[in-house]
Formats: structure tokens, C-alpha cells, sequence
């Protein structure tokens, strides 16, 4: 909401000496967001008048058209003859009033006016356009006509409020209000202590049955309709200059003298207002819901197919308009047209204005539906006062009959219905509770009355809240109406005292242990949003049944392309993959760690806790009973060069096995024992993909799989060939472990080192016949390792060759060579046993 400094001070008296930055000052610390103040006319100094063209002469000798012109400025000029001027533009004519930079002023962007020598001819000042005034876009982009009544010589600086100061405010969705002058009005006066001048106290005609007929289907949607007529209007009538330029400094642009006014009263009153020519209407004005399937085309000329749950505007042919959003074009104010010949004006001269009221929730999902955000659907969907309604049509009416010669009507239509004032009941002291300042009674009621609200009783006051504040709903909402009232920085600054002996949680530990270790074998965390499409299981190459597709969609997303939440990490970390590798990196190592969001069978609906005690632990229970289940994942994605190339030898590309690595660094640092198989898993290479297990209570469970993505995944991602990716439940993991990790024992003792070649069926995996190794070898294995795999010919078909480094230690002393081979050989029996292993060259 933009809001020029001078049109607020129409509103409140403010001191003279108060710039933008001070009324900035005083909004914020109020709780408004007041992003910039923008000073309209700096560097810019006159002379700038009021200039009459007196004759105009076209130089035709140039290769653009250029007119050398006569302009009467009046005694601006000292002399008082003609100001010779060279000017390019051709909209205006003899006889038109003109703005007129003199010689010695100076334009926004520190243009210098003076006399030069052009075309042959010397030009004594400028003909001036808005844009060069810095008055921003109006529509014409062309040299600026003033209405024949203004004087010539006047100071166009103040005729064209050129100086001003703008105040940008970035209104939140609980202020509504504040996208109005009357609103910001208000919290101005509120936050100097000064009366409040409001626009909205007007005196209204009573409803009759003789206004503009409308009829009313859905209440819901439409609670509140005034129409009002105004017939005669002068089409020839224009916006004075006044008024187009409180558009323009509001960030609005002029369009007819009808449109000009509506939008000026939306602005004033934050209700916005409808004008429909009456000749172009048929039959009554409706209100409804619409039927699937009918069209419109609105006023920017776009066919729109309805949905049932657009509220509409109608007449007897159909939709004219969608409520709260846009117009229809059939009904629109025509402009006026000039005919060549006679010089009559035509153009609408009977208007019929809407004032209405409609259900914030239900604008909301019709502007988002049709993609169609409007500054009347903005108001709408924050809430707007339904009391102004009928002030904001007679505040129209008022104009149009005072600039436009229109005469109002008698006839007056209202349709409400009925409401009773919200009241809220709030112990006097809540608000100290909330702050933890002692605010008294006297306080919280004078701040809750500034607000607007109607305040009784004594330790227990009954509230009753503004129709224009919507956002009041329960206790807590008053508590913050005083609280910012009274200033935020006046608040304590203090910090909790949590009791002794209470630090991370191991989950926690966890976590950041996983995270250092994964930033310490190279990886770079990568952070996404947690939100995803349905249509990414499908790339991913899920079935139709895979858990991962139950999702939990989001009832407001902030993207209609992403309405889910994830139940994995890696959609996000193959996009940032992506991403990265578009723009150059094409060695990469990323991981995320995150929650993941698993819908239940059945949603559950979550009760509302209060905040004036801990909630119980059944309490505790209940909610997190009804919100799905929220495991935290750990995934990683490899792709380039695992290892660079250098003058140190070759380098390495990332495989499969690297993304294997990433989920044994994982369960190492969660103390947890990983089983590594061969899998086969949605976007993984069915040939290149292990699956992941632990041990919970006896009992192997599947937390993860790691790999090579399949050619497929890779192709639709658009990532690099050959990408590999692996993630975890980390939560699972962490079930798996022993308890928290203990420091390693390190014994002075040296180590027994002996190696082993097992000849074993190629399918049987590689991690059984280490497992057997390791239990057979007993307590003085310290650790085992595959340091080589080979198949061929010397071995037959179907068979592989597993070699095994096997390291031996005792704590308390030097093992002999005997010890550590029958701890080998007892390895080997027991792997031989299992897995069918038959020691090489045996």
C-alpha cells in the first residue's frame, strides 16, 4: 500500500515538521511494515509554470518531425512575450494549457534547462511529459494537457503536487485494513495520540424499494449489496488534476473519470467498488454461484470457464462480473468518444455502483483458481469492513455528482444479513501475562478503545470488536493489540533458564554427527523445501502401490505445482544436482538431512491447545497421534569426479559404490551395524542398487537403498549419466545402535594381520561371507576388510573370488602366530559353513 504523506494528513492533523521518516518511525515501532519512504520531486527546482501554446510551426526539413512553438508563460518569464520552444511531441495543439520548464530548472535526474541552439532554431525552455517530472506512468507517456481553467504563469509544482513523500507499506495478511488510507489513517492518529478525521462518517439515505433491483442466492458468499444510481453524468468530464494524481503517487493509473473514482474511494475506504454502465445492463443485478462450465470474458478482455465455486455477478444473459475479483467486459464503462465531425462527446452517462460485501475465504480460492490477483480480490480476501459498504457508495455517488454534473438517484438498494457485533471476553491482566509486563487495566482498555473496540467490565471485559477487524478473533489477538501499542521495544529482553543437566537429546547427537562426518568426506549440505509434486514419483519410477506416493497434501500450498509434502529427500536433491550441474559444477557430492511426511490410513484432526499451562502428556499424545508420521531421512547424490586428476596420478568418477561409503559413514557414526545386499528399488539401476538393512530387536528391517539411478530417472531429472544416490531412515539407524557411541580402545599392542581368498557362488553376497568372517574369528578380530574381487576363467563360471585383509589384536598382549591363524582358520570354517566358501588354492 503505497500512502502519500499529504493525502494522510487530510485525515490527521499531523505537526507541520514531521516528515515521511518520522510517520515511518512511529508505524513500525506499531507493528506496520513500512518498507521505504520515496521523496516524489527530488532534485528537481523550477521555474515550472503554466504555459499556453500559442502557435505551433512544423520544421519538416528534419528526418523526425519536430515543431517549433510559441508559449504564453504569463510574467514567469521576467518579460512577459512568447516562450520560444523546440518540442518533438505531437499530442497537443494551439491553444492547449501546457507545463513549461523555464531556462534555470532543473528536472529529476539532474536535467538542466537552458537555452540552446537545435534545428536551427533556439529553444527557451521545455515542454514537459509526467515522466520527466517524475510523476510516474499515466497511461500516455506523451506531453502533459492541462484543463483550459488553469491561469497561466501558475507554479506547476504545486498545481501537479510535485513534491511529496510516499510511504511503501508492505501490508501483512491481519491487516487488511491497512490497505486503505482510513485505515493507516488510524493507526496514525493512534500512534501520535491525535483525533481521527474518518472519511467513512458520511451521511447515508436510508435503503427504500425504489434503488436498482438485486437479488441474492447465496447469502454466504454475498452477506451485504448496496447499489446506488447516478444518471446525467457528462461525458466529456475528466478527472481533475487532484484526483489522477493521488492515483498516481497510490501506484494507480487514470483511466475515466467513473473508473478514477471508484478506485479513489477503494483506496480512501478500503472498499472496493464496482460501476456498471446501467444501458449495458439486463435486467436485475444477481448474486450466485456460478455453473461449471459458463464463461465470462473480464475486463482484460481474457475468456475465463467458470468453476462451481466462483461466486458470481449476473444479469438476465449471465455473468457479468466475478465477485470480489474482476468485472465483466459487457457491462464496463464505455470511454468517451469524440466525433471528428460535430466535437460531441459520447460515452456512459448512467451508472449503477456495487458496494458489496463477500466471503474472504471463498475470493481467495476464486483469485487463485483463475490465476487473476486483482487490488480489489487483494482487500477482499484479507477482509473488508461490511459497515462501509454503504459509505463508500454514497462517498462514489458524492464524487460523480460533483466532477461529472451527475444527479444521484433517490432510490437506494441494501441487502444484508443479519449479524451480531463479535465480542470476546479477556481478563483484564492477559495481556501482562502474554508480555510478562504489569500493562493495569487502564492500560489495556485505553489501548483496546484506540483499536476500536467497545470495551465493559472490570477483572473480566467484555470486548465487543470493530466490524473492520476481522482478525480479532480470541484473547490472544487483543493481548497483541495492546502489547504493539505499547511498543515491542519497550518489551523485556530476558533469556529462558532451562534446569541443569539437560543438553541435546541423542537424536539430536545424531544428527550432527552424521552431518560432520558426510561435510568431512566431502559432501556439501543442500537444503530444500520440503514441499513436491505427485507427478515426481513418476520420474522417479515408484509403483503404483509404493508407500512413498501416500502423501500429505497441503490445504494452502504456496505453489499449486508443489502441493505435497515429501515422503523423501531425494526429489529436492536431484533437482539442487541439477541446478548446480546447469551452471558449471559438474563434480558434485551434495546431502540433505531432513523430515520426511508419511501419511497415515486415516487424517487426524489435531486438538487446539491453550497456552496458559503446559499441555499435558496425554494432550501431547493426542496431537501427535493425529499428525503423520515424521521420520528424519539423511540422502546424499554423487556425480563427476569422486577424485580429481592431477600431477598425483588419475582421478576417480563417482559410482555406486561411493553412494554405498555415504551409508556406512552414516551408520558408523550412529553406532549401528549396516547389512549391505543386492536390491532392486524404484529409481535405482536394478543391477547397481544395494539395499540397506539393520537390526532392530532381533529383526532385519529395510532402512535405506544406495546405487547407481537408473538411465531412466537420469533422463527424466535431466542429470548428469551415471548419478548415484543413497538414502537412509535415520531414524531406524539410530533404533540400531548399541546405545551412545563409546571411545574406541586403542591397544599398545602391535596388530596380526592375515589375508584370505574365499572362492564362493557369484551370487552369494559379498556382506554374508564377511559376517561370517567376523563371528568366527571371535574377540580378537579388530577389524575385516574386502580389499579385492575377481572373477575368470581360472576360477569357472559362476564363482568369485572374495579377498579379505583380516587385522588381529589382544588388549593385553602380543599375539603369537599360532593365535592369530586359528582365530583365521575358525574364521574361514564357520564362512565355509555358511556360505560355502572354499579357501583359494586349497
Amino acid at each position: 500500500m503505497r500512502v502519500p504523506l499529504s493525502w494522510l494528513r487530510e485525515y490527521v492533523d499531523l505537526p507541520a515538521t514531521e516528515t515521511g521518516r518520522d510517520v515511518q518511525a512511529k508505524l513500525i515501532s506499531a507493528g506496520l511494515e513500512v518498507e521505504t519512504v520515496e521523496q516524489l520531486g527530488a532534485g528537481l527546482t523550477g521555474p515550472l509554470v503554466v504555459g499556453k501554446v500559442l502557435t505551433i510551426e512544423e520544421l519538416t526539413e528534419f528526418k523526425k518531425p519536430i515543431r517549433f512553438c510559441t508559449v504564453d508563460v504569463g510574467q514567469a518569464n521576467g518579460t512577459g512575450e512568447p516562450q520560444e520552444i523546440i518540442c518533438g511531441a505531437r499530442n497537443f495543439a494551439e491553444g492547449d494549457k501546457v507545463v513549461v520548464a523555464l531556462p534555470g530548472a532543473v528536472l529529476p535526474g539532474d536535467f538542466r534547462i537552458a537555452e540552446r541552439k537545435t534545428y536551427g532554431r533556439v529553444s527557451r525552455g521545455m515542454i514537459c511529459s509526467g515522466d520527466e517530472l517524475g510523476m510516474g506512468d499515466d497511461g500516455t507517456h506523451g506531453i502533459i494537457v492541462l484543463p483550459p481553467e488553469h491561469e497561466v504563469g501558475t507554479d506547476a509544482t504545486v498545481l501537479l503536487e510535485l513534491f511529496d513523500e510516499v510511504l511503501d507499506i508492505a501490508v501483512t495478511p491481519d491487516r487488511g485494513y491497512c490497505l486503505s488510507m482510513r485505515g493507516v489513517a488510524r493507526e496514525t492518529a493512534t500512534a501520535y495520540g491525535l483525533p481521527l478525521r474518518d472519511p467513512a462518517l458520511l451521511d447515508v439515505p436510508a435503503p427504500n424499494s425504489y434503488g436498482y433491483p438485486v437479488q441474492i442466492t447465496d447469502p454466504i458468499g454475498c452477506d451485504r449489496f448496496t447499489a446506488r444510481t447516478v444518471v446525467g453524468l457528462a461525458p466529456e468530464a475528466r478527472s481533475p488534476i487532484w484526483l489522477r494524481r493521488r492515483l498516481q503517487k497510490a501506484g494507480m493509473r487514470s483511466i475515466s473519470l467513473a473508473v478514477d473514482v471508484t478506485n479513489y474511494v477503494m483506496l480512501e475506504l478500503g472498499q472496493p467498488i464496482h460501476a456498471y454502465d446501467r444501458s449495458r445492463l439486463d435486467g436485475p443485478i444477481g448474486v450466485r454461484r456460478a455453473e461449471a462450465g459458463e464463461k465470462i470474458t473480464t475486463l482484460d478482455g481474457t475468456v475465463r470457464v467458470l468453476d462451481a465455486a466462483d461466486l458470481v455477478i449476473t444479469d438476465n444473459r449471465g455473468p457479468i462480473g466475478i465477485a470480489g475479483v474482476m468485472g465483466g467486459a459487457n457491462t464496463e464503462i464505455a470511454d468517451p468518444v469524440t466525433d471528428p465531425e460535430t466535437g460531441i462527446v459520447t460515452g456512459s452517462s448512467e451508472v449503477v455502483i456495487e458496494a458489496a460485501h463477500f466471503d474472504a475465504i471463498s475470493i481467495a480460492r476464486t483469485a487463485r483458481r483463475h490465476k487473476l490477483s486483482s487490488e480489489a480480490s487483494k482487500r477482499f480476501e484479507r477482509g473488508v469492513d461490511p459497515q462501509a459498504a454503504a459509505a463508500a457508495a454514497q462517498r462514489c455517488v458524492d464524487l460523480l455528482v460533483l466532477l461529472a454534473g451527475g444527479t444521484a438517484e433517490a432510490g437506494v438498494t441494501e441487502i444484508s444479513a443479519p449479524s451480531a457485533p463479535r465480542t470476546i471476553t479477556l481478563p483484564a491482566n492477559h495481556p501482562d501475562k502474554v508480555a510478562g509486563v504489569d500493562y493495569g487495566r487502564e492500560t489495556v482498555v485505553r489501548r483496546l478503545q484506540e483499536v476500536g473496540c467497545d470495551v465493559y467490565g472490570q477483572d473480566e471485559l467484555i470486548v465487543t470488536v470493530p466490524s473492520w477487524r476481522p482478525d480479532l478473533s480470541e484473547p490472544n489477538d487483543l493481548a497483541e493489540e495492546v502489547i504493539r501499542l505499547e511498543g515491542y521495544e519497550n518489551l523485556p529482553s530476558t533469556l529462558p533458564k532451562p534446569p541443569a543437566g539437560r543438553g541435546l537429546t541423542e537424536r539430536q547427537r545424531v544428527h550432527r554427527r552424521v552431518g560432520r562426518a558426510l561435510s568431512g568426506a566431502g559432501y556439501v549440505e543442500a537444503l530444500n523445501y520440503p514441499f513436491t509434486s505427485e507427478q515426481v514419483f513418476d520420474q522417479l519410477g515408484l509403483d503404483a502401490d509404493d508407500t512413498c506416493r501416500r502423501v500429505v497434501k497441503l490445504v494452502n500450498p504456496l505453489s499449486d505445482e508443489e502441493p505435497v509434502l515429501r515422503t523423501a529427500l531425494l526429489p529436492g536433491l536431484l533437482g539442487a544436482l541439477r541446478r548446480n550441474d546447469s551452471r558449471g559444477s559438474h563434480d558434485l557430492a551434495l546431502f540433505e538431512t531432513g523430515l520426511v511426511f508419511l501419511a497415515g490410513e486415516k487424517p487426524g484432526v489435531a486438538v487446539r491447545l491453550g497456552v496458559d499451562r503446559r499441555p499435558t502428556a496425554e494432550e501431547i499424545a493426542e496431537v501427535n497421534a493425529a499428525l503423520p508420521a515424521q521420520p528424519r531421512h539423511v540422502a546424499v547424490v554423487v556425480a563427476g569426479a569422486r577424485e580429481q586428476a592431477g600431477w598425483w596420478g588419475k582421478g576417480r568418477p563417482a559410482d555406486w559404490a561411493d553412494a554405498v561409503e555415504a551409508a556406512r559413514t552414516v551408520a558408523r557414526e550412529a553406532g549401528a551395524e549396516l547389512i549391505v545386499r543386492q536390491g532392486q528399488y524404484g529409481p535405482w539401476h536394478p543391477g547397481r542398487c544395494a539395499e540397506l538393512l539393520v537390526l532392530v530387536d532381533g529383526e532385519e528391517r529395510t532402512v535405506g537403498y544406495a546405487g547407481e539411478l537408473h538411465p531412466r530417472v537420469v533422463k527424466s531429472f535431466g542429470l548428469p549419466a551415471r548419478t548415484s544416490a543413497m538414502e537412509l531412515d535415520l531414524d531406524l539407524v539410530e533404533a540400531a545402535s548399541e546405545g551412545p557411541l563409546k571411545a574406541p580402545r586403542i591397544s599398545s599392542f602391535p596388530v596380526a594381520t592375515q589375508d584370505v581368498a574365499l572362492v564362493v557362488a557369484a551370487d552369494v553376497p559379498a556382506a554374508d561371507v564377511q559376517a561370517a568372517l567376523s563371528e568366527g574369528a571371535g574377540e580378537l578380530l579388530e577389524s575385516v576388510r574386502l580389499f579385492d574381487v575377481y572373477t575368470g576363467d581360472q576360477l569357472g563360471e559362476g564363482s568369485k573370488s572374495l579377498a579379505y585383509a583380516l587385522r588381529f589384536r589382544a588388549p593385553d598382549r602380543t599375539l603369537t602366530v599360532e593365535e592369530a591363524t586359528a582365530a583365521r582358520d575358525a574364521a574361514v570354517a564357520l564362512a565355509s559353513e555358511r556360505t560355502g566358501a572354499v579357501l583359494r588354492g586349497a
